[in-house]
Parts: structure tokens; C-alpha cells; sequence
């Protein structure tokens, strides 16, 4: 075995070595990392690009990497989001390095393929595609936007290149059915103290944790006209798009932030927050949370904090 101390400084310049590559840091220095925060914002402009007509088949990332101060895309450090926009009859393939992706049809109507699946969707439906693996996208006789969200950010950071999700099998959630359990979830749930009345989504391959992904959570959630959240917060970060609602809007650490039909909006980790539902007919938001890394960790730090006026 070769001493190191004994290598010839010529030589050592030429071929770094394991050794050369160790840095050390102590207790006043290891921990004093500056992160920039998880702004409270909302993708105003991202959400009349993929509406407006003139825009061509194409993907509109919610992008604040320059903001989170990362090399990669994202929207909050563990998730990326997207609108797709698909003139009609045409198509769009894509392949995300993440370990699902979730889609939201916020218009239109078509069809999507990944590997054996084939999921037809139709303008509320919501649903699951392994990640890892081609996706192609095709619309119908009419322009189509969906809502896209991978955790593609998570792998990035950990530098992992996902597998093909071969064990994964696509998974379909219908309008219709999603709207018959919003209703039972009100039946059930109405005048409890709960943040909103929400329908979560799982599948057979995720009923054990009771996520779509095993880092994210994807809920529907609901508020009836005249009513408020009890204030809370949690660690999870929330990306929320709205869906509909007369004059909703949230308060995020003492902002208030307008809901915007399909415009989607961040909610930062661990700041006190609540949707506000003022109008006359019924509010529904869907809402992805990094909630499955918390409750993992057993760190997700739900609590209410005060109580709406």
C-alpha cells in the first residue's frame, strides 16, 4: 500500500485521489447553510400562455429555479409542475425523469399511452402514469390543456435516474366519480373541524400509505359557499391550482392571494394559511403536497393555529 505523504507532488497534481477529494467542516461551520425560502406565488402569466389560443402544442413549466437558487427545473425543491397544451389532433411525448407523473385535465378531451397503458381522458378527469418512461399525449377535435406534476426535483437533488416504472400500472380517475365523492365526503365531514373536505387519491399499488406517489400526496379538496378553513400550517409544501369558486381566495402568512381559475399557486412550508370560500357556489382546489416525506419521517408538523373569522 502506497503512503500517500510519500506520492510525488508532480505526480499527485496529475490524478487526484480519493483523498484529495475529502473536504471537512466542524460544528461552527457544517450547519450554517442559507437556503432561499419557498415563495408564496402564483403562475399568472405560465397559465395564460397555455389558454391562449395562439400558443402551439407545447410544455409551460412552473419554473423558480432561479428563485430556489437550484440547477435544475422546479417549483418547490421536490416538485415540478407543468400545463400542457395540445392543439387539437396533435400530440406530445414526453419522458420525465421521475418516479410518477400526475396529470389534471383542466380542458379538452383525448388520449395519453405509456408502455401498455392507455389512459382516454375527458375535461375534469384526473390521472397516474409511471414515470421513467415515454408518455405520448394526443388531443381530440378540440385544443387541450392538462395540469402535469412529477417529483423530478426530488431525483435531481438525490442525483438518481429512475428505472422504468414497469410494476406501476397507469391509474384512471373519472370526473363524474371524483365529483360523487366529493359528495360523500361533504356528507360525512361537514361542519367538522378538518382543513377543507377533500377527496384523496390513491391507488391498489399506494393503499397502504394512501398517496399517488411515495413522496407526494394529490387531494381534491372542497369548501361550500360561506365557508372558511380553520387557520394551520404543516411542513409540507402545497401547490395548489384552483378549480372553481366565486371570489375565493387564501391568506398566506397575512397575504391575501386572489384565487385565479387554474392558475396555480405555492403555499410556503410551515407558514399559517387558510382558503376562504365568500361566493355562492361551491369552491374545489386540487392541491399536491411533498406531504409523503414527512409523515415518513414523522415530521409532518400539522397544526391549527387559530380559528377563521
Amino acid at each position: 500500500m502506497v503512503d500517500p505523504r510519500t506520492v510525488d507532488p508532480v505526480i499527485a497534481c496529475e490524478e487526484i485521489t480519493p483523498v484529495d477529494r475529502a473536504r471537512y467542516f466542524d460544528s461552527s461551520n457544517a450547519f450554517n447553510m442559507k437556503y432561499s425560502p419557498v415563495p408564496c406565488h402564483q403562475f399568472v402569466e405560465q397559465r395564460q400562455a397555455a389558454f391562449d389560443s395562439s400558443t402551439g402544442t407545447t410544455m409551460i413549466p412552473l419554473d423558480l429555479r432561479q428563485t430556489l437558487e437550484l440547477d435544475y427545473a422546479a417549483t418547490t425543491p421536490l416538485i415540478l409542475a407543468r400545463y400542457l397544451r395540445l392543439r387539437a389532433g396533435e400530440s406530445l411525448s414526453t419522458r420525465f425523469m421521475a418516479t410518477g407523473e400526475i396529470y389534471y385535465v383542466c380542458q379538452g378531451a383525448g388520449h395519453s399511452l405509456n408502455g401498455p397503458d392507455q389512459v382516454t381522458w375527458y375535461t375534469g378527469d384526473i390521472f397516474f402514469l409511471p414515470g421513467g418512461r415515454k408518455s405520448t399525449h394526443t388531443a381530440g377535435d378540440e385544443n387541450c390543456v392538462l395540469w402535469s406534476i412529477t417529483n423530478e426535483p426530488e431525483l435531481a437533488f438525490q442525483g438518481v435516474v429512475p428505472a422504468d416504472q414497469a410494476e406501476h400500472a397507469a391509474v384512471h380517475y373519472p370526473a363524474a366519480e371524483i365529483q360523487h365523492r366529493l359528495l360523500k365526503v361533504q356528507e360525512k365531514l361537514i361542519g367538522s373541524l378538518t382543513p377543507g373536505l377533500a377527496v384523496v387519491f390513491s391507488s391498489d399499488a399506494r393503499e397502504k400509505t394512501r398517496r399517488i406517489m411515495p413522496s407526494l400526496h394529490l387531494a381534491m379538496n372542497s369548501l361550500p359557499p360561506g365557508v372558511s378553513q380553520a387557520v394551520h400550517r404543516h411542513n409540507a409544501v402545497a401547490v395548489t391550482m384552483p378549480i372553481d369558486g366565486d371570489g375565493c381566495y387564501s391568506i398566506i402568512a397575512g397575504k391575501r392571494v386572489d384565487w385565479q381559475r387554474h392558475t396555480v399557486m405555492i403555499t410556503p412550508p410551515a407558514d399559517d394559511h387558510a382558503h376562504y370560500n365568500p361566493g355562492s357556489r361551491q369552491a374545489t382546489f386540487l392541491i399536491v403536497q411533498d406531504g409523503g416525506l414527512y409523515y415518513h419521517c414523522r415530521t409532518m408538523g400539522f397544526t391549527y393555529t387559530d380559528t377563521p373569522d
